[in-house]
C-alpha cells in the first residue's frame, strides 16, 4: 500500500481507510490525570506592548505565563481593536517555531493567543534543543517526562491564561494548530472541555506504529533513528498518539490533511481524521509542507471554510 518515497502521492480512498492504532488501557486515565495537574497551576499571565506599530485591527502584546515544571512560556496576543472580545482562539505553531503572530486569521471578535511551546522560539530553554530532530526525542524513554507531555500542558495553560485575561471569552474558546501544533492539539482536546471547537492542519503524531515505519524527512525520522539505536519507543509513544486521542474528542473538528507530504506522512494525518467519532469536516490538500501549483488557491479556500467553521464559536 505504501511507497518508499517520502513525498508519495496517496489516493483519498487509501487514506480514508487507514485505521488508528489500538489504545493502551490506561490512555484516558493518563491524560485525565495530567490535565488535572496542569490546570491546578496558576498561569499568572502577563502582557506588555509588543511594539510601537499601530496595526489597524489589533492591539499587539507580548505574552508570558507559567506552565508546569516551572516553565515560563512566551508568545504574543492579538486583541481586536475595533470590536469587543467575544471569543478566544489559541494558535499552535509547527516544528519550525514561530517568529511573529498571524494577522490574517478569519475570526471576527476573537482574541488570539500565540504561545511558543516549551523549548521552541520565544520559549527556548538551554536544556531543550530547538532542532526538531532533537526536540522530538527529548526524554522519549520517560513517559511522564516526554517533551510532548509538557507541550500539551503548555496548551492547556494557554487556555487558562486566556480566560484569566479575557474572561468574556468563557464558553467560546477555539484552537488552531498546524503540523506539530496540530498533533499537540489533538492530544490536548479530549480532556479540556473549555475548548469548544478546533482546526488541525496537517497534524503530526498520528498513528505512531505507521510513523515509525513510513519514509519521512520530518520529526518521525529522528524517532526512527533513535529507535534503531536504542530500542523501541512505542512504550512511550503509545500514550502520545494523536489518532488514539482523536477517538476521545467530543467537539467539532475541522481537519486539513494532505494527499502527499514528505514531512508528516499522510496516513498519520488521516488516522487522526478517521478516528474522530463526532462532528468533523475534512479539507483535502494536494500537498503538505511544500510549495505546489494550487497552494495559494487552496489556502484561500481553507481560510474561507475556517471563517464559516468558527463563526458559531
Amino acid at each position: 500500500m505504501f511507497d518508499t518515497n517520502p513525498a508519495h502521492l496517496f489516493t483519498l480512498t487509501e487514506l480514508l481507510n487507514v485505521e488508528p492504532p489500538r489504545e493502551v488501557l490506561d490512555f484516558a486515565d493518563f491524560w485525565q490525570k495530567r490535565y488535572q495537574i496542569a490546570i491546578d497551576v496558576d498561569s499568572s499571565p502577563r502582557l506588555s506592548l509588543f511594539n510601537d506599530d499601530k496595526h489597524p485591527e489589533f492591539d499587539c502584546f507580548n505574552l508570558s505565563y507559567q506552565s508546569t515544571d516551572n516553565f515560563e512560556i512566551s508568545g504574543w496576543v492579538l486583541a481586536p481593536k475595533n470590536t469587543p472580545v467575544t471569543r478566544g482562539i489559541v494558535v499552535g505553531h509547527g516544528y519550525g517555531g514561530r517568529e511573529h503572530p498571524d494577522f490574517h486569521l478569519p475570526v471576527s471578535g476573537a482574541v488570539f493567543f500565540f504561545p511558543c511551546f516549551r523549548g521552541l522560539s520565544r520559549s527556548r530553554h538551554p536544556s531543550i534543543s530547538e532542532q526538531p530532530s532533537f526536540h522530538v526525542i527529548h526524554n522519549v524513554k520517560q513517559r511522564d517526562d516526554y517533551i510532548l507531555r509538557g507541550c500539551v500542558d503548555d496548551l492547556w495553560l494557554a487556555v487558562s491564561a486566556l480566560l484569566q485575561l479575557f474572561p468574556e471569552a468563557v464558553g467560546h474558546i477555539g484552537y488552531m494548530g498546524i503540523s506539530f501544533g496540530g498533533g499537540v492539539g489533538a492530544l490536548a482536546l479530549p480532556w479540556d472541555n473549555r475548548i469548544q471547537r478546533a482546526h488541525l492542519n496537517v497534524p503530526s503524531f498520528g498513528n505512531h506504529p505507521l510513523r515509525l515505519q513510513l519514509p519521512t524527512i520530518g520529526s518521525a525520522a529522528a524517532l526512527q533513528e533513535f529507535q534503531n539505536k536504542n530500542g523501541s519507543v512505542l512504550d512511550t509513544l503509545a500514550y502520545y498518539d494523536a489518532a488514539v486521542a482523536a477517538n476521545h474528542v467530543e467537539v467539532p473538528i475541522h481537519i486539513a490533511a494532505a494527499l502527499a507530504d514528505a514531512v508528516v506522512t499522510p496516513p498519520g494525518q488521516f488516522s487522526i481524521y478517521n478516528a474522530l467519532r463526532k462532528e468533523k469536516q475534512l479539507f483535502v490538500l494536494d500537498m503538505g509542507h511544500s510549495d505546489y501549483a494550487r497552494k495559494a488557491e487552496q489556502e484561500l479556500a481553507l481560510l474561507s471554510e475556517l471563517q464559516s467553521f468558527f463563526s458559531t464559536l
